[in-house]
């Protein structure tokens, strides 16, 4: 019959092998939410297993530096270190291969979007996870110093970490005035080396024989250390060294309160997106069991604890109940004009387009 809606079956997507890697590696995202939520079960299983073997491998290099643990177990740790290694490059090679999933604009261009994804931070922090393995292999180096860049391994949970990527999106708003904050610290602490120099040298030959000598007491004094193995003794070191400790407690404090307020500003922002999505769920009045799921995924994702989602929910929900209902027409609100114990709306204007007697 005419007028009528037939409800077929929806039919199962089908994903290109390239997809369905994107969609296990990558975090959701808005665009591929609901297509995230059908796998997953898979990929929380690779989250787990990969923050697992980050792990072990880290437990696995400090254990490694026990020279009694080292001769009794060292085969099983070479073996362990090159099946990691092997885990890791296969996860960076799908990582940069299924970048340009992300969406239409990073297919028409592969190379470059490859590229740039190569060159964001935690594409860095996968490259350095496997680096010292192949160093090792092909050039002549200390060892010692590749167990040590083993441990930069740690560096791949920021991925995992909502706090970690907070601070990383904190660091990256906030690049050009700490970097002009350090620049400055940098410029005194040359200048504070060499007036010590011109001061000192003559007296303490042997801590203040160069610039680069003073500069060690510099550092210590500009950061508030102080160790106390180099001092100046004339009255002019004196001075200066005051002057560069006063000076030092604002200029190294500026970089940290840059930061500080960047962070607290992406924890606000993501309250936000929260508080926004749960205003978009509520257009009608209600939130659906749908809803409830997809806001729980959604507080996961964002790394809110369920009592300050909770909390967000409440304020929206509160604001919701006192707003008055608005004209579907024109949008503007509506004035019912009650009073009395049988309230009886009243002749005036409830909208364009919209008058009730």
């Amino acid at each position: 019959m005419t007028g009528q809606v037939r409800n077929e079956p929806q039919r199962p997507v089908r994903r290109t092998l390239r997809r369905a890697v994107y969609l296990t590696l990558a975090p959701a995202e808005p665009n591929n939410e609901a297509e995230h939520r059908d796998i997953i079960w898979l990929s929380r299983s690779v989250d787990g297993f990969l923050i697992t073997l980050i792990v072990l491998n880290v437990a696995a290099v400090i254990l490694e530096s026990v020279p009694s643990i080292e001769s009794r177990f060292g085969t099983w740790f070479l073996w362990f270190e090159r099946v990691s290694v092997s885990i890791f490059t296969v996860e960076y090679i799908a990582r940069i291969w299924s970048s340009i999933e992300r969406n239409d604009e990073a297919k028409s261009r592969p190379f470059l979007t490859r590229l740039r994804y190569m060159a964001r931070p935690l594409s860095i922090a996968d490259l350095i996870a496997i680096a010292p393995f192949y160093l090792g292999a092909l050039l002549d180096v200390d060892l010692r110093m590749l167990r040590a860049l083993r441990l930069l391994r740690v560096l791949k949970l920021s991925r995992y970490s909502t706090s970690i990527g907070l601070l990383l999106d904190a660091l990256e708003k906030e690049a050009r005035p700490i970097a002009a904050a350090v620049f400055v610290l940098s410029l005194l602490l040359l200048i504070a080396a060499s007036l010590a120099y011109a001061a000192e040298h003559a007296v303490q030959p042997e801590a203040f024989g160069t610039i680069p000598d003073a500069l060690w007491w510099a550092v210590i004094t500009m950061t508030t250390v102080g160790f106390g193995d180099v001092v100046p003794i004339t009255p002019a070191g004196r001075v200066i060294g005051g002057v560069i400790a006063v000076i030092g407690i604002g200029m190294v404090a500026l970089p940290a309160g840059l930061l500080a307020a960047a962070f607290s500003e992406q924890i606000h922002l993501r309250d936000q997106r929260f508080e926004a999505e749960v205003e978009h769920r509520l257009e009608d009045g209600r939130l659906s069991k749908q809803d409830k799921v997809e806001l729980e995924h959604l507080r996961k994702r964002l790394g809110l604890r369920s009592g300050d989602a909770r909390m967000i929910m409440l304020t929206v929900l509160r604001e919701a109940r006192s707003e008055p209902p608005t004209c579907p027409h024109c949008g503007e609100p509506l004035m019912t004009g009650v009073s009395g114990p049988n309230p009886r709306p009243q002749r005036r204007h409830f909208g364009k387009g919209l008058l009730r007697s």
